[in-house]
């Protein structure tokens, strides 16, 4: 079958009540991709991203930069390294060369199956059709060989999983309530759907990520930044991990009598900005703001001051745009993501992805005052009675991680350069 670039999708939405919606027409042609909403759509339900989209039916045009051509709320339900690479594979397999595929032929690939709440159709006529289920063990197996090199091989459950962000190889799974070990990757009513992060040698901390992610969730829990729920599931022997991370999706929910499942929709700052993830582009003055003015609450801007500081002081470098979201309602409110991707990353250049009033480590104490000021703070101290707060939660790290089961060789490389990170910041704390 002859292979030709998508030329036109329609965009849905699902609403937490379970209802899908027409948004509006992606359009693509020699001068760029276009998009419009439907007529209908601004007056009853606001702007998706009011930030660079304008609510109303008006033809608008994606930039060139920094969405591969694409508008910036649409390049959100892209996937990035793990995701392109089972859409490579799916290409591959079909003689298609990646050179050849448009970011819409992804976002149809994508289909209904990404995060979030938007879905376009038509669905890709390149996503597997023959889907059998597959244990988790089996596709964390999979997994792991793939991202490792040692097959080319792709399950296709593995690619109809695996539509989500970020490097890290994982899967978007479906659990009953009552028996999350039994997984599906279509849903049944009345499921909870989780995303689960395999482990690999290839990774920074080796098998021991999640279990190390899992530590940083319960101090983010404790310092009261509104982590996602989690859970460690037990990996089989044969992966070389303890145990696999799951994060429940926080933007999918099945309503009470509903027959399909709600959504919220979910909208990075990479895309609500156009502030590019592959560089350090976002500056935590920006996200402030941009959480005060969206969220229309001076809270949601002490939230992320409160965030950024955790991960000043816990060493998670890899801070880029898109690990940081926000989630609109259906009556148009917007509220802070949960803090997700909350980890020990240090840089090797010890700078942040984003910056601290332009300081990408080690920001002086005038920085800091200035983006208290910026995030609601009645005055200094006020601010640094929360730095010194999660500064204390973070000096409980070494019990945490044995509670987890971390090795002693990784608490101590850890715990090494939370001591640096506190000692190099101290001007901050009380």
């Amino acid at each position: 079958m002859a292979f030709s670039p998508v030329p036109r999708l329609n965009v849905e939405r699902t609403l937490t009540s379970g209802e899908s919606v027409l948004v509006g027409t992606l359009a693509q042609s020699r001068q760029g991709v276009f998009f419009q909403y439907h007529e209908d759509y601004p007056a009853r339900l606001g702007n998706l991203s009011p930030f660079t989209l304008d609510a109303t039916t008006a033809l608008q045009k994606a930039p060139g930069e920094p969405h591969e051509g694409l508008h910036g709320l649409f390049a959100d339900c892209l996937p990035d390294g793990w995701g392109r690479l089972l859409q490579d594979r799916v290409f591959r397999q079909h003689g298609i060369s990646p050179s050849q595929v448009t970011p819409m032929d992804r976002l149809a690939f994508v289909g209904s199956r990404g995060m979030g709440a938007l879905r376009f159709a038509p669905a890709s006529e390149w996503q597997p059709s023959d889907i059998e289920e597959t244990d988790m063990a089996t596709l964390g197996l999979e997994a792991e060989a793939l991202f490792d090199g040692q097959t080319s091989d792709v399950l296709s459950a593995l690619v109809a999983a695996g539509s989500s962000g970020g490097a890290r190889p994982k899967a978007q799974l479906f659990f009953t309530a009552d028996a999350p070990g039994q997984c599906r990757t279509r849903p049944r009513r009345g499921d909870e759907a989780w995303l689960v992060k395999f482990t690999s040698q290839n990774l920074a901390l080796g098998h021991e990520e999640g279990l190390c992610e899992a530590v940083y969730l319960a101090l983010a829990k404790a310092a009261g930044l509104e982590p996602p729920e989690w859970q460690l599931l037990e990996a089989p022997d044969s992966s070389g991990a303890r145990a696999w991370l799951a994060l429940k999706r926080f933007d999918w929910h099945w309503p009470d009598g509903s027959q399909s499942p709600g959504r919220w929709h979910m909208h990075s700052a990479c895309g609500l900005l156009d502030a590019a993830y592959r560089a350090p582009s976002l500056d935590y003055l920006d996200l402030i703001k941009a959480s005060r003015q969206l969220c229309r609450s001076p809270a949601a801007g002490q939230l992320q001051f409160r965030r950024a500081v955790f991960n000043l002081l816990a060493s998670n470098q890899d801070d880029h745009s898109k690990n940081w979201a926000f989630l609109q309602s259906d009556c148009g409110r917007w509220r802070p993501a949960p803090f997700y991707d909350a980890t020990f990353s240090p840089h090797p250049f010890d700078e942040h992805a984003t910056a601290f009033m332009g300081y990408g480590k080690r920001p002086p104490l005038a920085a800091m005052q200035q983006l208290a000021s910026a995030a609601g703070f009645d005055d200094w101290p006020q601010a640094q009675h929360c730095i010194q707060q999660i500064a204390d939660v973070l000096t409980t790290f070494a019990a945490k991680a044995r509670d987890y089961g971390v090795s002693e060789d990784t608490i101590a490389e850890i715990q090494t350069v939370l001591d640096q990170r506190r000692r190099a910041n101290s001007a901050l704390l009380t």
